[in-house]
């Protein structure tokens, strides 16, 4: 093992581990702990940093090419930590990457009011929240994500017990 790359920590404290952060925490409401995976720190912050860097290119490129490259991002991003509790930063990334559009579509029609941008890019969406849409291409919110944390398995999780692992003796 590598000296440089190996360390003990404990639970409590938390490590990184595959982009993922494992910590221990207090649950909400009692007195009971558990142990926690959440997107670490410097998975956040490189993920957001491809938003922005994918966000400020040429504002000559249309909305859908744009909307197909954040989106690509973001599902997979999202696809891969939903299996964590993650739902506060999938939040965050679907309202930073919301605000990144918003800036991209302002500074392409630096003329056009803002209720105009709005009607033009909004679809058919009514609400007071309204997702970029453009050419049939609808910019991905990562918060409507299922997140999937303990499955049950039952029976289906295999052990040396079972009837049909034991080796005949004879």
């Amino acid at each position: 093992m590598s000296q440089a790359k190996t360390s003990i920590a404990h639970i409590d404290e938390g490590f990184d581990f595959l982009s993922f952060r494992i910590q221990r925490h207090r649950k909400r409401g009692t007195d009971k702990q558990y142990v926690y995976t959440y997107p670490s720190k410097p998975s956040m912050q490189a993920v957001l940093r491809k938003v922005k860097a994918i966000s400020r290119q040429n504002i000559g490129h249309s909305l859908d090419e744009l909307l197909t490259q954040l989106n690509w991002l973001m599902k997979g991003w999202a696809n891969y930590f939903r299996h964590s509790a993650a739902s506060a930063s999938l939040n965050y990334l679907g309202y930073y990457t919301w605000h990144r559009v918003w800036r991209w579509i302002r500074r392409k029609h630096r003329r056009v009011p803002w209720k105009q941008l709005k009607r033009r890019y909004q679809g058919n969406q009514v609400g007071a929240t309204w997702w970029p849409e453009h050419d049939g291409v609808r910019l991905f919110n990562p918060a409507k994500v299922e997140i999937v944390r303990y499955r049950y398995r039952g029976a289906r999780i295999p052990n040396p017990w079972s009837e049909r692992a034991q080796p005949a003796i004879g």
